[in-house]
C-alpha cells in the first residue's frame, strides 16, 4: 500500500513544511500554507531503471569526451519574429513557457504557429484544458488553421495526455494551459503548486527522452509574474513573455529566459482580424504618427538584442500645484528620470523641483537600456524651454552623474537604421566615433558632456541653461 504523508506547501512560493505556519519563511507571506498528501509508491521497476530515450536506448553515464557534439536542426516556424525570439527556430526536446495577460494572443500566437507546422507535415498536439474541441475550431477556422496533421484535445489529466502523446507521436505539443493540467496522484487541486510542478516535470521528462518540443501556456499574476512557482520558470528552457497594451494593436514577444538563444531578443506582432502579423520595420510602426515642431520630443535609437528600433521619446513639464511634484513615467524606469532630472538641475541649472513631469515612448514600447539617457535629458530641457529640437535628429548616449556622455555598444547598427529612415544628423558619444565609417548620407556629431549636446540638438535657442 502506498504510505500518505501530510505536507504543507506555500500557494506563492511553493515552500514545505511538515508543520503549518501562519507566515511562509520563503516569501514572507500570510496564510499561504496549505496541507497537501503526498504519497510514495513503490514503482521499483520504473525509478531503478534508467530512462529512455527518443531512439529507444537507456540514458546511461558517460565521459563528456565520448559525447558527439551534433546539432540538431531547428524547426522553422515560418514566423521570423518568433524564430528570432527562440533563438533561430524551435529546439527539438526543448520546453517552452509562454506567459502573458489573459486576452494578449497567447492562443492565437500558437494555434497560428502550430498551423504552419501542421501544413508543413509535422504532426502537433493541441491540448486546451480551457476550451472545449469546438471552441478551439472555431478560433482554427478564424485563423484559417486547418490541417489534417493538427490535433486538437480537449484533456487536463496528465496520464490521459501522456497517453495521447504516444498514441500520436507528434513533433510537437501545445499545452493551453499549465494551470488546468492535474495529475491523479497528486492531491490538491488543479492550479495549485504542487500540481503544477508536478505537471511540468512529466512534461520535460517528455520532451527530454522523446524529443518532443513543448510549449506550455502560463497564467500571469496582477504583478506580471507567470502564476505558480517561481521554480517553475527555472524548469523550463525557455520563458517567453508576450507583453502589449490593451489599446494598442501591437503586441511584443520578448524572452526572459532561453537556454538555445539570446535573451534580449524582441519579437513584434499586429494584432488583426485574422490573427498576428509580422512587424518587418518596427521604427516607421513607432514613427508614423510623429508631429514635426513640437517641444519635449526627440528620437533615440535602443537596441533591442541584436535589432535597433528608433523610437519616439515625449515629454512634458509643468508647473507642479502639489507640495511633491509629480513624476510620471510610460515605458521607461521612473527612477531613471529622477536621476536625469536631478543631473540636469545641478549641472546645467535647470529649476526642475518645483515642476511636475510626465515621461511617455510612443507606441506602448517598453526601454530599459542606458543608451536612452541622452534622448530623456534633451527631451525634458526641450518641454522645460519650450523650444522645439531639430525634427531630423536621433541621439544615443548614457549620462554619468557629472553630466558627462557615455560609451554605448553597437552604435553602427543603430547609425544604419537612422539612416536607412531618412534621418540627417545624429548625436553621439564622441568615444563611439572611433573605428568605424558612418553612411554617407547621415551626418555623425560626437559629443562628450550634455551641455554641448543640449546646444547641438536645441540649435542654440537657450544659451543658459
Amino acid at each position: 500500500m502506498a504510505k500518505h504523508k501530510s505536507k504543507f506547501v506555500c500557494q506563492e512560493c511553493g515552500y514545505e513544511s511538515r508543520k503549518w505556519m501562519g507566515r511562509c519563511p520563503g516569501c514572507n507571506q500570510w496564510n499561504t500554507m496549505v496541507e497537501e498528501l503526498e504519497s510514495h509508491n513503490a514503482k521499483t521497476s520504473e525509478r531503478r531503471s534508467f530512462s529512455t530515450l527518443s531512439d529507444g536506448t537507456r540514458q546511461k553515464p558517460q565521459p563528456i569526451t565520448k559525447v558527439t557534439g551534433e546539432r540538431e536542426p531547428r524547426i522553422d516556424t515560418s514566423l521570423k519574429e518568433l524564430n528570432r525570439v527562440l533563438g533561430g527556430g524551435i529546439v527539438p526536446g526543448s520546453l517552452v513557457l509562454v506567459g502573458g495577460d489573459p486576452g494578449i494572443g497567447k492562443s492565437t500566437l500558437l494555434l497560428q504557429m502550430t498551423s504552419i507546422l501542421a501544413t508543413r507535415d509535422h504532426k502537433v498536439l493541441y491540448i486546451s484544458g480551457e476550451e472545449s474541441i469546438k471552441q478551439t475550431k472555431l478560433r482554427a477556422d478564424r485563423l484559417g488553421a486547418n490541417s489534417e496533421k493538427l490535433y486538437v484535445f480537449a484533456e487536463t489529466d496528465m496520464d490521459t495526455i501522456e497517453i495521447a502523446i504516444d498514441q500520436i507521436q507528434p513533433t510537437l505539443v501545445v499545452i493551453d494551459s499549465i494551470q488546468t493540467v492535474h495529475h491523479a496522484e497528486v492531491t490538491s487541486a488543479p492550479g495549485s503548486v504542487a500540481q503544477v510542478r508536478e505537471s511540468t516535470s512529466m512534461f520535460m521528462r517528455i520532451a527530454k527522452t522523446r524529443g518532443i518540443a513543448v510549449f506550455i501556456v502560463g497564467h500571469v499574476t496582477k504583478q506580471g509574474s507567470i502564476a505558480g512557482p517561481k521554480m517553475l520558470e527555472h524548469m523550463v528552457d525557455s520563458v517567453l513573455y508576450f507583453e502589449g497594451e490593451r489599446h494598442h494593436t501591437y503586441r511584443m514577444l520578448r524572452a526572459v529566459k532561453n537556454r538555445f538563444g539570446s535573451t534580449n531578443e524582441l519579437g513584434i506582432f499586429e494584432m488583426k482580424e485574422m490573427g498576428l502579423t509580422e512587424v518587418k520595420n518596427p521604427s516607421e510602426i513607432f514613427l508614423e504618427d510623429r508631429t514635426e515642431g513640437s517641444s519635449g520630443s526627440i528620437v533615440v535609437a535602443s537596441l533591442e538584442g541584436t535589432r535597433p528600433i528608433l523610437v519616439e521619446l515625449q515629454a512634458l513639464i509643468a508647473p507642479s500645484s502639489f507640495a511633491n511634484p509629480k513624476r510620471t513615467a510610460t515605458g521607461v524606469d521612473q527612477n531613471r528620470i529622477a536621476l536625469l532630472m536631478a543631473v540636469l538641475e545641478k549641472r546645467l541649472g535647470m529649476l526642475l523641483q518645483n515642476q511636475d513631469a510626465y515621461i511617455n515612448v510612443a507606441g506602448g514600447v517598453k526601454l530599459d537600456e542606458p543608451a536612452i539617457d541622452l534622448g530623456i535629458a534633451i527631451c525634458i530641457a526641450s518641454s522645460f524651454r519650450n523650444h522645439a529640437s531639430n525634427p531630423e535628429d536621433v541621439v544615443i548616449g548614457e549620462i554619468g552623474l557629472t553630466g558627462e556622455i557615455r560609451r554605448v555598444a553597437r552604435i553602427e547598427e543603430r547609425i544604419h537604421e537612422a539612416a536607412k529612415l531618412g534621418f540627417k544628423r545624429a548625436i553621439i558619444p564622441a568615444k563611439n566615433k572611433e573605428g568605424w565609417k558612418a553612411p554617407e548620407n547621415i551626418e555623425v556629431l560626437g559629443v562628450t558632456t550634455l551641455e554641448e549636446a543640449l546646444d547641438i540638438t536645441l540649435e542654440g535657442k537657450a544659451p543658459s541653461w
